[in-house]
């Protein structure tokens, strides 16, 4: 199995689960929690669990906050190296969850807006390994030379090269072309069906998928309860895996993240594409039967003992 390293983003989740439909300008009442969250984070800390070799890196607070997401990170497994910003604070998010399960978040990058490329650590870009970048680190304007200088290490290192497209909202606020300008060379593009769209104007996912292989050899598009679909540029038709079947979603925040983790593995052992669709859909529905992004820690625990 290659070696992971994982760029982008590091957050604190305030996630609200409201149990009735929200009462504009009165009180819901909800469950408040607080979770290590960041779509990269959250990609690498499922990869670690899982038992891949996987390094994380980022930048983080010199706050509580950010001390407790480093903990989590290296307490998972992962090789997390962050920088600490000494004038902004680690990286937070508000995650608002319907009580049927839909999802709204407010976010403030934080330190994650000054990650340089001086940040990130050329010792861990060698061949054989494997980076995946956060789209959040190029949509970013602060962290875009960042994310941009891990993908010339890479590429000048032999790496293979996954992306994803971080959210619908601020890729469309970016544009299309200089996201997919400055992922050329990627061997493989992970989006949902509205990142997809605002990336090419289709919204079916087959014919989205196609388009996007002018720029990358093989695409993802995750389809949230149809599943997954995969197509690469030799392919005439796509390989698709339903969604894992769930009596209850508890919370959906960070389950896409949980399905890249899922399926990278599989895929950069060479295994066919359905099987590693149906890895990524199986961590995505785990992902869904709790409350926050990450993997459970006292689950973890249990692991270890």
């Amino acid at each position: 199995m290659a070696r992971v390293v994982v760029v982008g983003d590091l957050m604190t989740d305030t996630v609200a689960r409201a149990a009735y439909p929200l009462a504009k300008g009165s009180d819901t009442p909800a469950a408040v929690t607080m979770h290590g969250g960041g779509s990269a984070a959250n990609v690498a800390s499922w990869l670690a669990i899982e038992g891949t070799e996987t390094a994380f890196v980022g930048r983080r607070g010199s706050d509580i906050a950010g001390r407790n997401r480093d903990m989590e990170l290296m307490g998972m497994g992962v090789d997390a190296r962050l920088v600490m910003d000494p004038d902004r604070p680690t990286g937070s998010c508000v995650v608002l969850v319907t009580h049927k399960g839909d999802r709204t978040m407010l976010s403030d990058p934080g330190a994650n807006a000054a990650l340089l490329p001086e940040d990130i650590p050329q010792d861990l870009f060698t061949q054989g390994a494997h980076l995946h970048l956060s789209g959040y680190s190029l949509l970013n304007e602060g962290s875009r030379n960042a994310g941009r200088h891990a993908l010339k290490l890479a590429r000048g290192a032999g790496m293979s090269i996954s992306v994803d497209a971080g959210s619908s909202s601020p890729l469309k606020r970016v544009g299309a072309e200089p996201f997919l300008e400055w992922t050329q060379g990627a061997r493989l593009l992970i989006v949902n069906t509205a990142e997809a769209e605002v990336l090419t104007g289709r919204d079916e996912a087959q014919a989205a998928a196609k388009v996007l292989t002018a720029w990358y050899p093989q695409v993802v598009i995750k389809m949230g309860a149809e599943g997954a679909l995969y197509f690469n540029n030799t392919r005439a038709e796509p390989i698709t895996a339903p969604a894992e079947p769930l009596e209850k979603i508890v919370d959906g925040t960070g389950a896409g993240d949980a399905f890249v983790a899922g399926f990278l593995p599989p895929w950069l052992d060479g295994k066919p594409a359905a099987e590693a669709l149906a890895a990524g859909n199986r961590l995505a529905a785990r992902a869904m039967s709790h409350i926050g992004a990450r993997p459970r820690l006292d689950i973890v625990d249990n692991e270890i003992r």
